[in-house]
C-alpha cells in the first residue's frame, strides 16, 4: 500500500479558492513557489521532515493556504528499505500526492540530479539527490538498472570514497581491495589485482605495461 501522509485528502475545489503564486513559510521571510522542493513537518516529531514538490497552490475565502505536493520517499520508507548503495541524502520521486496545509512547510530544500549532485563542491543540509523514481503502490523503480562498480557489484553511493584502477577505469572501494580509506587518501596511483597480474603476463611474453606515473588516480569525495 502507499505510504499514508498526514494531512486532508484532495477534494474537489470550491467557489471562492483561488490560486497562488507563492506563499512565504510561516515566522520566516523564505518564499516558496510552484515547483520547489520544501521540508514538510512529519507527525512524528522524532523522524526527519518529509520532502515534497509543490505542484499547486491555492488559498480559500479565509485565507487558508493548502498546497497539493507530489512526495520524495526516503529509502527507509520504501518497500525495499535502504540498502548500501543509498546515499544519506537519497530520495526517490515517488507517484504519490496529497494536498497539505502550507502551515506544515518548515523549510526549502533542493533536489539534485545524482549527476549535478556528484558535482557539488559542498553539500548543505538543505542538499538532496534523486535517481530513481518510485511507485509506492508497487515497490517499483525506474530505472530498475544502474552501472555498478567495484568487485562487490554494487551502483555508486557518493557518501563512500573510492579509487580508480589506472588500468580497467573501474572504482573500488577501498576494503574491497584490502585497503583503509586512509591509505586511499594517501595514493598517487592505483592499479587493481586483476590489471597487475595481466601487466605481469604481458611483461613475460615482451610486452611492456603503460607508465603507471603517467595517470593519476582520483579518489570520488566522500560527502557529508
Amino acid at each position: 500500500m502507499a505510504k499514508t501522509r498526514p494531512g486532508i485528502s484532495a477534494t474537489k475545489p470550491k467557489q471562492g479558492k483561488k490560486d497562488l503564486d507563492s506563499y512565504t513559510i510561516r515566522g520566516t521571510n523564505k518564499v516558496v513557489r510552484v515547483g520547489d522542493c520544501v521540508l514538510m513537518r512529519p507527525s512524528d516529531c522524532g523522524k526527519p521532515p518529509y520532502v515534497a514538490r509543490i505542484e499547486k497552490m491555492e488559498a480559500d475565502s479565509r485565507n487558508n493556504v493548502k498546497v497539493r505536493v507530489q512526495w520524495y520517499y526516503r529509502p527507509e520508507e520504501s518497500l525495499g528499505g535502504r540498502r548500501q548503495f543509498h546515499g544519506a541524502k537519497e530520495l526517490f520521486l515517488s507517484d504519490h500526492y496529497d494536498v497539505q496545509s502550507a502551515h506544515t512547510i518548515e523549510g526549502k530544500c533542493i533536489v539534485h540530479s545524482f549527476k549535478n549532485y556528484t558535482k557539488l563542491e559542498d553539500v548543505g543540509a538543505e542538499d538532496y539527490y534523486c535517481r530513481f523514481e518510485y511507485k509506492a503502490a508497487t515497490g517499483a523503480f525506474t530505472p530498475d538498472r544502474v552501472a555498478v562498480y567495484c568487485k562487490c557489484e554494487m551502483p555508486y553511493n557518493p557518501d563512500d570514497l573510492m579509487v580508480q584502477c589506472e588500468g580497467c577505469r573501474d572504482w573500488y572501494h577501498p576494503a574491497c581491495v584490502n585497503m583503509t580509506i586512509e591509505e586511499a587518501k594517501l595514493l598517487d596511483h592505483f592499479v587493481c589485482s586483476e590489471c597487475s597480474e595481466d601487466d605481469v603476463k604481458r611483461s613475460q611474453n615482451g610486452f611492456h605495461p603503460s607508465p603507471v606515473s603517467d595517470v593519476k588516480v582520483e579518489a570520488k569525495r566522500q560527502k557529508r
